[in-house]
């Protein structure tokens, strides 16, 4: 990096929220599959343990040395039902040994308590979705996911019923820890396979054994950017200084994971250029889109500038390494972002908004806190548009709905951290049980039939 550069980079950490928001090892545990569920969960201790004890110090050192703030040191695992299918028990035993892991090494999270059903069940993963609730519950570090339809297999419509029990479940297993279960489970459509954010990472069958991933975030960077560009700049300026920006920040990613690569002795994997944002004032992807022109983030124009955002974020950061991968994007969480805090209290932000949102960003309804009556039909049907919408378009979509029990429209629910705050909003409570019933499954899309 030239000398401007460095200094540039300096200013985006000191200034503009600039930080890497994970580093994750990616881990296989296919090796770890056993008959007997204890000896299978030992074998996942040992192998984790391994692999990632100098994950944490690893990770400090990077920040101490390039003055980066790395905030997450995070593990991604094979998705347990498959260990489930060959072991038997209570799968519940595999989310305690995960939590160990966890505590022992002093990660953040670990993700991968998962299950991949877009064409149906296999051995093992009804039992792992029937265990959720009581998993996350028992845990603090444990993350879940379940993907339940793609492209190429259409929706698993059984998938969808089931899921939408699971995450009220979850919910009301957690009502006095803040409802925090919902929280760390995710359900998709079209799943990736090499994800570093939480809660939805799992290690992807076609990935090595044990790799490395960067997960960058900079909105605030972005941002800035924007906010002292000139006001009159047409739009396909606008979007190449979003590229440039975006250039910069994927650069010390690249930095980061190569440093990290060679010191743990494990593959490079990807970097997920994500504008995550977080609670903290001026990092927030609602404050971009407003410094780009919408007077209100779920205004008007919203989900085109969003559409654009996510296109210049995704270009820039090819351009500025091979490594490129997961969920790169624009992320709408609501409760993790200031500004759609501030556009959902006001009623300018609807989930009807939102939905119309996740056909552009780079995943979908993402730390949305929902009246706790909602029923498991309702979160279904959410599941299940969110799901066409991915399926459709070709695009990772995702569901993270959280219903704050006891609580109603107005009320607020605070997660503390990462997670953030945020108002409960109002949903649709009309009831789909006759859709949902059916079951069976939503065909492919006629475009991935003739793929």
């Amino acid at each position: 990096m030239h000398d401007n550069e460095i200094l540039q980079t300096i200013k985006m950490i000191d200034e503009e929220t600039l930080d890497i928001r994970t580093i994750t090892m990616g881990i296989s545990l296919i090796d770890c599959m056993d008959p007997d569920i204890h000896v299978s969960c030992q074998k996942v201790e040992e192998k984790i343990c391994r692999l990632a004890k100098d994950l944490v110090s690893t990770a400090n050192t990077i920040e101490k040395t390039y003055g980066i703030p790395i905030v997450n040191k995070r593990i991604s695992v094979t998705p347990i039902s498959m260990l489930v299918g060959v072991s038997g028990g209570n799968p519940v035993e595999y989310a305690l040994t995960l939590e160990k892991c966890a505590q022992k090494l002093g990660v953040d999270f670990i993700g991968g308590y998962s299950a991949l059903v877009q064409k149906g069940y296999a051995a093992g993963d009804e039992a792992l979705i029937d265990s959720i609730p009581e998993a996350l519950a028992k845990t603090q570090h444990v993350c879940s996911s379940v993907n339940i339809g793609s492209t190429k297999a259409g929706i698993n419509m059984d998938a969808v019923k089931k899921m939408g029990t699971i995450v009220k479940q979850c919910s009301e297993w957690t009502k006095d820890d803040n409802c925090l279960g919902a929280a760390k489970l995710v359900i998709f459509c079209n799943a990736v396979e090499d994800n570093p954010f939480m809660a939805g990472a799992f290690h992807g069958v076609g990935e090595p054994d044990c790799e490395i991933h960067v997960g960058v975030s900079g909105p605030g960077v972005v941002r800035a950017a924007l906010a002292k560009a000139d006001k009159n700049l047409p739009m396909d300026e606008v979007a190449d200084l979003i590229k440039r920006t975006a250039f910069k920040i994927t650069r010390m990613g690249q930095l980061v994971g190569t440093v990290a690569s060679k010191a743990l002795g494990v593959p490079f994997g990807i970097v997920d250029l994500s504008l995550a944002p977080t609670p903290a004032v001026g990092d927030s992807v609602a404050h971009i889109l407003e410094e780009i022109g919408v007077s209100t983030c779920g205004g008007y124009g919203t989900t085109a500038a969003l559409a654009m955002l996510n296109d210049a974020v995704k270009k820039g950061g090819v351009m500025a390494t091979g490594h490129v991968g997961g969920l790169s994007g624009a992320f709408i969480p609501v409760s993790e972002d200031a500004g759609m805090i501030d556009a959902a209290r006001s009623g300018v932000l609807k989930l009807e908004k939102l939905e119309a949102m996740t056909a552009v960003c780079s995943v979908g309804l993402d730390m949305i806190i929902l009246p706790g009556d909602t029923s498991a039909s309702v979160i279904s049907g959410i599941i299940a548009d969110e799901a066409a919408i991915g399926m459709v378009n070709t695009k990772t979509t995702a569901v993270r709905v959280i219903p704050a029990i006891g609580k109603d429209v107005g009320d607020e629910l605070n997660f503390g951290g990462l997670l953030g705050a945020g108002p409960v909003m109002p949903v649709n409570q009309t009831e789909n049980d006759i859709m949902i019933q059916r079951g069976g499954r939503i065909p492919a899309p006629l475009q991935a039939l003739k793929n």
